[in-house]
């Protein structure tokens, strides 16, 4: 990479390490990440390739009371700096996407690591905070809150500056180096990965409501000639209709007897 491109690079994943726990701008979701990534190295559309097939696997990921999902920043900004490092030391670019997305999960795990470093700090911040605040010095609660935030981007810039030195020949060497079986099963993992996290995603989401929907989304996703915009435009239809059906319900004489849902009123009447 140019010097250029590596000052570029370290910048999203800054930002991407701070919208981590802002969650404004999402620049920390991988397609976001990614494609940027991509953008400022001169891989647009391998960008958009890995950040589409990581975000399937992040879909899943979320922080839930006590649990801490696994670290999308760093495993964005460090897949697609990998890739890009392969790609421009002569790999394969599909080569380069499959092996990427195999590594985002392990690097997602260690970035959890990161986070709680992070974390331990932010709570002598805290308490930096509380000291101001007896003070009234708003000004000094303001300066704690920026480098706390800073701190998250770096937790994500210094990793993402460090493998901006690594030669691409180095990574395409590595690369090759790897056996056909280990190479298949990482391509066959990466696969069945963006698989478990819609899953999860479903596991989350899936009401009796909704089940009919999912249905027709198969359906329809089974005829060949739709685009994925026509898929997109039906499955907007769908979501005002049921928009509209739900005000209608709780508008109209209906509401009072039924919960408000129409389609959960329905296959209610027929259990």
């Amino acid at each position: 990479m140019s010097p250029i491109q590596i000052i570029l690079v370290v910048i999203v994943a800054f930002l991407a390490g701070m919208e981590g726990i802002l969650d404004e701008w999402e620049f920390h979701q991988p397609l976001v990440a990614c494609t940027l990534i991509g953008l400022v190295t001169g891989h647009l559309d391998a960008g958009i390739l890995l950040g589409g097939s990581l975000q399937m696997i992040a879909l899943g990921w979320a922080n839930i009371g006590a649990a801490v999902a696994p670290d999308a920043a760093l495993a964005s900004v460090a897949s697609s700096i990998i890739m890009v490092l392969a790609i421009a030391g002569g790999g394969n670019q599909q080569d380069a996407i499959t092996t990427s997305i195999a590594v985002a999960v392990p690097l997602s795990v260690a970035g959890l690591f990161l986070t709680m470093i992070c974390r331990t700090i932010a709570t002598a911040m805290v308490h930096g905070m509380d000291a101001c605040a007896e003070k009234d010095d708003m000004r000094g609660i303001d300066m704690w809150q920026y480098a706390a935030i800073a701190m998250q981007g770096l937790r994500i810039a210094i990793p993402a500056a460090v493998l901006c030195f690594i030669p691409s020949e180095a990574v395409t060497s590595a690369l090759n180096a790897m056996p056909a079986w280990l190479t298949g099963g990482m391509a066959v993992g990466g696969g069945m990965v963006a698989s478990v996290g819609y899953a999860m995603v479903i596991n989350m989401m899936a009401t009796k409501e909704v089940w009919p929907f999912f249905a027709l989304g198969f359906v329809f996703a089974a005829l060949k000639d739709l685009t994925l915009i026509a898929l997109g435009v039906i499955g907007l239809c769908l979501a005002i209709i049921y928009l509209g059906l739900k005000g209608m319900a709780q508008q109209g004489a209906g509401a009072a007897a039924g919960s408000g849902d129409p389609l959960g009123d329905i296959l209610d009447d027929y259990e």
